[in-house]
């Protein structure tokens, strides 16, 4: 047996796969730079899902989650209390609050503070909206409005880690993650998971990290990709000035020959992960400008979103949401952080709302009109509500009862599911739960919440841990 064999025969099946593996990911590369090769097979930087087949029959393909982050008030935007408006200035009734959580008003007399702004009734269906969203209450009849949802963090940065994840303990994946590990991505050159974010003027600008959108326990391969609003979208997409095609190929190709060693020795996941994003990355660099070119956009599309693109507001982030979503990523998440109203409510929720609402509502209009609102979910909220009590001329957080909206396929359009008190403090009427809500958006993707989980330290891990119901009264 010559020295060849003998190297095969000791060769162990682990080894061999490692290596082989690791030549893979090679072969991926070198198809990636070398385009007379673009045609062959291997293609690994896309993930399929685990999720295949579906668990249930799918109902939209993709997600996109509008964001309000800093917790809108529902009491001046989606659930008018005519009796809070009567109570204005009264004490608020010790049955509601005595025991009860409450941030900054604990110790504090607690006064009655009616809605700031009127409701009309719009649409055929005649759904209740605020008159700070004009353009909303035209695609009243494509919103499904929950008014009874509720959740367990009073305090912002849990809230949204709760909002997010499913725990108010950092760490574990984002629901955006828990969706492209499960469903897989239908872009090649673009993640499954893409968040947008935007500022505004008329709220405490609310600060949100990056563990929001989070892979946390799962491979980080499926973590959100933050595309910033103006500038470079991704830092270091460009390269630098005096590197081109050939140089930047001889740089990669050391690199990742460098991870297959390691990966050989260490067999560490997180290795193929890297792999696959150096991957990643290289497509990302001819995909992403011309994602972020809106010159193909018709002005009607523009003058309907009102944004000329790419300026960084929630509008141009919305448009971009449906470019996104045209190139096939799962998962779109867009925050606006500027619905953090303890002072000045009144003013403040409209000003919020005039740089949201016309955004959402050309959004929902420019996917029906492309045939993809039947195939998307589009979900409206924030991390929680705000208190029926005066914090002075302002609201204080609030997790017993708030408002969230959801518009697409599978959802029952132009209907107002739930209800709180006669207060707006307690959900009241078909209670609904944040698990319950992960639940039923995984369940309008195809999964079924209790079968996509994830075995890490011994225990399987799951979006809405040991809890979750669906909404079956929103469901068409």
């Amino acid at each position: 047996m010559n020295l060849r064999d003998t190297a095969m025969t000791s060769l162990s099946r682990r080894a061999f796969l490692q290596q082989t593996a690791g030549g893979m990911g090679m072969m991926a590369l070198a198809s990636l730079l070398n385009p007379a090769r673009a045609d062959e097979p291997v293609r690994l930087s896309r993930w399929q899902g685990v999720v295949n087949p579906p668990h249930v029959q799918p109902k939209v393909k993709r997600m996109i989650w509008l964001y309000m982050a800093g917790g809108p008030s529902h009491l001046e935007t989606f659930d008018y209390k005519p009796e809070l408006a009567r109570r204005n200035g009264q004490p608020m009734p010790e049955s509601f609050t005595r025991g009860q959580p409450i941030a900054q008003l604990q110790g504090q007399a607690l006064r009655c503070l009616g809605p700031q702004h009127a409701f009309r009734k719009c649409g055929r269906s005649g759904q209740e909206i605020s008159e700070v969203f004009p353009h909303l209450a035209t695609v009243a009849d494509e919103l499904c409005i929950i008014r009874s949802l509720k959740t367990e963090a009073i305090n912002h940065d849990p809230a949204h880690t709760f909002m997010n994840t499913g725990s108010t303990i950092s760490g574990r994946p984002a629901m955006g993650s828990w969706v492209y590990y499960g469903l897989g991505s239908d872009s090649e050159d673009l993640p499954g998971f893409v968040v947008l974010t935007s500022s505004g003027r008329f709220g405490q600008s609310q600060p949100i990290a990056a563990r929001q959108w989070h892979s946390g326990l799962l491979p980080s391969r499926f973590q959100g990709i933050h595309l910033r609003g103006t500038g470079d979208p991704v830092l270091y997409l460009s390269n630098p000035a005096g590197i081109d095609a050939t140089r930047q190929r001889d740089v990669v190709e050391m690199v990742q020959a460098l991870n297959r060693l390691e990966g050989n020795i260490v067999d560490d996941p997180e290795i193929a992960t890297r792999i696959a994003q150096y991957e990643m990355a290289f497509r990302m660099q001819t995909s992403v400008p011309s994602l972020r070119d809106f010159s193909s956009e018709p002005q009607r599309v523009l003058d309907m979103y009102g944004t000329r693109g790419a300026d960084g507001s929630f509008a141009a982030n919305c448009l971009m949401a449906r470019r996104l979503a045209e190139r096939g990523v799962r998962f779109i998440q867009l925050y606006h952080r500027d619905w953090d109203h303890h002072g000045g409510v009144r003013d403040g929720v409209r000003g919020s709302a005039s740089e949201v609402d016309q955004g959402c509502a050309a959004l929902i209009r420019d996917l029906k009109s492309r045939g993809m609102l039947e195939d998307t979910l589009v979900v409206w909220g924030g991390e929680f509500g705000r208190t029926p009590m005066a914090q002075g001329n302002g609201r204080d957080h609030h997790i017993k009862g708030f408002c969230t909206w959801l518009a697409g396929g599978g959802i029952k359009p132009g209907i107002t599911y739930g209800a709180t008190d006669e207060f707006g403090y307690n959900a009241a009427e078909n209670v609904v739960t944040v698990h319950d809500l992960h639940a039923t958006m995984l369940h309008l993707l195809g999964i079924n919440h209790l079968r996509l989980t994830y075995r890490f330290q011994g225990r399987d891990f799951r979006l809405t841990d040991v809890h979750g119901n669906l909404v079956q009264g929103i469901l068409a």
